[in-house]
């Protein structure tokens, strides 16, 4: 077995690498770029190297740094993880040309179906279903209308090298073809170096299911069962789960079936995953084969038992599997959330910054429930613009689908991160919504069902009423507290207290009867008491307890006269009164928020690549006034209606914060 390897990558991928070498005993060098400095990954790794300036294209897409460095350390083998160099043909055999092992499939195999275009092509000559489109290279914006009329709207306009969402457009006209031409070629330059992209046709309600296939150098090919992963934002899959609520054992089987035999056709010898487009009806076409690890692993490995890393690395030393078809098993169910930093409410537009708190549930058994978190950060990291904005993945294994949803929920519940916007909101709303629960699924399910945005759901019934009893705790909790300090003035204590607290929760008002009952804290509600048992501690920022004997975590954060608090899903401002404090608080006026409609504010932290307008031009509604890069995203940002440009306060190659003043209209 090799005794050292190095890791081509960054963030969660590298340590979760290093983790399973590290149990198999192997040694791990690590590779960094300027910002990377204080990574995590650089922290676990037994060595690391530098390779270069923030950005990818001069480091992490440096082949012959990362040579350099495997030359340096005497590792005798590469793991690439996903994105960066996973997929590049080039990268592989400039390894093996340096006597370097790749950790991942031979060069032959990368070149059939690494690439999308010639993917296409080597499926159609084996006779596999695939969607129309045009497998050829489209050079300029013109040719590519003429390609989508010719297929029919809407097309899929998709970069030949990409993954992860990046260089990736949906059109529905010939201008939004013409321009997402445009951003996708850009996108797809600066995030794999090659800016070639293809148009396809775009199946309207679609689900995407991908077979996880794993290969060794003797010529045996085995799948591992399918993933779903048709919750998607851009293209960006945000929440995956295996088995598939759609598929039955049948069709699992074509579809495996098919995925093996596309691999067995070009020698496949790693792990690798063939992914399909899916009818409700359970018809599927091939998509595309993705020649690496994908991100989305984890919940595969939890249904199977099968670490794939361990047996990327077997097999690239030469071992045959371990496992014949007939002994790949599926047990229970696996949901994987995908935790970035973006806001949520402000359309997903992506937040960087130091991360003040980060404190990921804790891993291991959650009652019939398994927790996993796979992440590349810890508190007190920053969050930079230069890469892709995923924080952790957050992975649920239970017996059961509704199962793994619940304890998925219970553990959004208990991750606090402070210091950046994130997403956990928006996929804690996704454990509650009885869509995704029923299993009806589609990669049109976020912008079907959140159509004008996603806004952070108010509390109702039964939540509300728990939400209610957790910040009545709280302030019972604070109050003692008080009570306990020092110095205070004579008689303080023999004050008799008002046991009535009034809770304003949103839109809901609650009134609660405090009392204390065994070291517990049971809150009459009218006709209904809940009895509350926790160990929370102020500035604690989740809270976790039980509510009449069963488990409950929330986020707990301190504003005035009560606490924010966010629980299955919903979140509210919570402010706890006296009877009196109530009746003051009724008479207060509420503050108004300024007027920014005359402004161009930054949406997030990123980098201006070009300002479209001029001073004392008219601009109509729609049109574009200047473009943010941030984490290899380009956001134009437009016109909501038509305004007059008054003052330009920032140019191309500035770097804003969010709400930073971009511009000022007439």
């Amino acid at each position: 077995m090799f005794t050292k390897i190095l890791i081509a990558n960054r963030g969660e991928i590298a340590c979760r690498v290093i983790k399973t070498a590290r149990r198999m005993g192997i040694k791990t060098v690590a590779v960094y770029s300027d910002a990377d400095r204080d990574a995590l990954h650089v922290e676990m790794a037994d060595e690391a190297v530098h390779i270069g300036p923030p950005a990818a294209a001069q480091s992490y897409l440096l082949i012959d740094k990362i040579v350099a460095a495997c030359k340096a350390t005497g590792a005798q083998a590469v793991h690439p993880g996903y994105g960066f160099l996973s997929e590049r043909e080039a990268f592989a055999q400039a390894l093996k040309d340096n006597g370097i092992v790749f950790i991942g499939p031979n060069p032959g195999a990368i070149a059939a179906m690494g690439d999308k275009i010639e993917s296409k092509k080597a499926a159609a000559a084996a006779k596999v279903s695939t969607v129309p489109g045009h497998l050829g290279i489209i050079e300029d914006p013109t040719h590519a209308v003429t390609i989508a009329d010719e297929i029919g709207y809407p097309v899929m306009i998709k970069a030949s090298a990409g993954g992860g969402g990046k260089g990736m457009r949906i059109a529905y006209s010939a201008g939004e073809v013409a321009e997402g031409f445009a951003r996708a070629k850009s996108e797809a330059a600066s995030s794999f170096g090659d800016d070639r992209v293809f148009v396809e046709k775009f199946i309207v309600d679609p689900r995407h299911i991908e077979i996880q296939v794993l290969g060794d150098k003797h010529g045996n090919v085995i799948y591992l069962g399918e993933r779903e992963c048709s919750i998607q934002r851009r293209n960006q899959k945000v929440v995956e789960e295996a088995p598939s609520p759609l598929l039955d054992e049948a069709t699992r089987r074509k579809m495996g079936e098919q995925a093996v035999a596309l691999a067995k056709a070009v020698n496949y010898d790693s792990a690798g995953t063939v992914e399909f487009v899916a009818g409700q009806d359970k018809s599927f076409y091939f998509l595309e084969m993705n020649t690496r690890l994908q991100v989305e692993h984890p919940v595969t490995e939890m249904i199977t038992g099968v670490d794939l890393v361990e047996e990327m690395i077997r097999v690239a030393f030469g071992e045959k599997l371990r496992l014949t078809q007939d002994q790949v098993k599926l047990n229970g169910w696996a949901v994987e959330s995908r935790v970035y930093a973006e806001d949520p409410t402000r359309n997903f537009l992506p937040s960087t910054g130091r991360l003040v708190t980060y404190r990921p549930p804790a891993e291991g058994r959650d009652g019939d429930a398994t927790v996993r978190n796979d992440t590349g950060v810890f508190e007190g990291g920053e969050i930079s613009i230069y890469y892709d904005p995923m924080i952790a993945k957050l992975v649920t294994h239970a017996p059961t689908r509704l199962a793994a949803i619940e304890a998925q929920g219970r553990a959004l519940d208990a991750f606090a991160i402070d210091g950046i916007r994130h997403n956990i909101p928006f996929v804690s709303a996704l454990m509650h919504h009885p869509r995704w629960i029923a299993g009806n699924l589609s990669t049109g399910f976020i912008a079907e069902e959140f159509p004008d945005g996603f806004a952070l759901p108010q509390p109702k019934g039964e939540v509300a009423l728990r939400m209610a009893a957790i910040a009545i705790a709280c302030d019972h909790r604070l109050n003692q507290r008080k009570r306990n300090v020092s110095a205070q003035m004579e008689g303080w204590r023999k004050v008799a207290f008002d046991r009535t607290r009034i809770v304003q929760l949103g839109a809901g008002r609650f009134e609660g009867e405090v009392s204390e009952q065994a070291g517990a804290v049971v809150i009459a509600f009218g006709g209904r008491s809940i009895t509350v048992v926790s160990d929370w501690r102020p500035g604690e920022p989740v809270w976790r307890g039980t509510l009449d004997g069963v488990s409950v975590a929330a986020q707990v954060r301190a504003i005035l006269n009560g606490v924010a608090l966010g629980h299955a899903g919903a979140y509210a401002n919570a402010h706890v009164y006296t009877v009196r404090e109530a009746e003051l608080a009724a008479l207060m006026p509420e503050k108004v928020a300024a007027d920014t409609g005359k402004f161009l504010l930054c949406p997030m932290p990123g980098l201006v690549k070009a300002v479209s307008v001029t001073v004392g031009q008219e601009v109509k509604a729609g049109e574009a006034l200047c473009m943010v890069e941030a984490m290899k995203m380009e956001n134009v940002l437009r016109a909501e209606k038509d305004v007059t440009i008054a003052k330009i306060l920032a140019k191309e190659g500035d770097s804003l914060a969010v709400d930073a003043v971009i511009m000022e209209f007439a």
